[in-house]
């Protein structure tokens, strides 16, 4: 009952950031969107240190960054490479359907129907 409260309450700062950004609308602009941050920063600052669920998002958060770490990203030539192959590919395989498409045609249309095209 005490989490639900709290992301109750981090919902409401969070809303009332936004609230913020209107109710001042007379005054520039870097005061609306600071006040839409100061809204956001504490309300997710309240979820993510107060409440179980926000416990568990910032590890989940932590183990994917972790995870990010271990992946080998590609270098710019084998990028280049892949993606001319997947092109060529795309070429040819839309040549290949434009032939049978307009076989087919041909052959329903031209002997079976026997109506030109």
């Amino acid at each position: 009952m005490a989490d639900k409260i709290k992301i109750v309450l981090a919902l409401l700062l969070f809303a009332a950031g936004i609230a913020g950004f209107y109710l001042l609308s007379e005054q520039a602009l870097v005061l609306r969107v600071l006040a839409i941050a100061a809204g956001v920063i504490a309300g997710g600052v309240l979820f993510c240190k107060a409440t179980e669920a926000g416990g568990r998002f910032v590890q989940l958060w932590r183990e994917a960054w972790v995870e990010l770490k271990k992946v080998v990203w590609p270098t710019r030539k084998e990028t280049t490479q892949v993606t001319l192959q997947v092109f060529f590919f795309v070429v040819i395989m839309a040549l290949f359907l434009f032939v049978a498409d307009k076989s087919l045609e041909w052959l329903v249309y031209g002997l079976i129907l026997g109506t030109p095209t």
